[in-house]
C-alpha cells in the first residue's frame, strides 16, 4: 500500500511561483512512473508532468517550457516547479505514482493562480 502526501499549493499572482512537492509512504523506484495531474471542476484530470517507467519526462503543452517536473528516489519523492504561473493553471494538483499495476493518489493541493 502506498500513500501520497501533497504540500505546496497556494494563492499566488500571475507571473509567480510555486513549488509543489509529493512524498509517498513505502518504496518507490525509479521504474515506477510519477507524476502530477490537475483538475478544476467539472473537467477530466488532465496529466501536467510525468516521469516514465524509462526515466523521461512528458509535458502537457500547456506547461512546457514553464514547469519542471523533478524526482528524488531516495526520499520517494517527486515535485513540480511551477514558473510564469497564469490563471488558467488554477486547479487542484494531484500527484499520482504507478505501482502493483495500478495508480496510488494523493488527496490533492489547490493552486490558485489571481490575474
Amino acid at each position: 500500500q502506498v500513500q501520497l502526501v501533497e504540500s505546496g499549493g497556494g494563492l499566488v499572482q500571475a507571473g509567480e511561483s510555486l513549488r509543489l512537492s509529493c512524498a509517498a509512504s513505502g518504496s518507490i523506484f525509479s521504474d515506477n512512473p510519477m507524476g502530477w495531474y490537475r483538475q478544476v471542476p467539472g473537467k477530466q484530470r488532465k496529466l501536467v508532468a510525468t516521469f516514465t517507467s524509462g526515466g523521461n519526462t512528458n509535458y502537457a503543452d500547456s506547461v512546457k517550457g514553464r514547469f519542471t517536473i523533478s524526482r528524488d528516489n531516495t526520499k520517494s519523492a517527486v515535485y513540480l516547479q511551477m514558473n510564469s504561473l497564469k490563471p488558467e493553471d488554477t486547479a487542484v494538483y494531484y500527484c499520482y505514482v504507478w505501482k502493483d499495476y495500478r495508480n496510488y493518489w494523493g488527496p490533492g493541493t489547490q493552486v490558485t493562480v489571481s490575474s
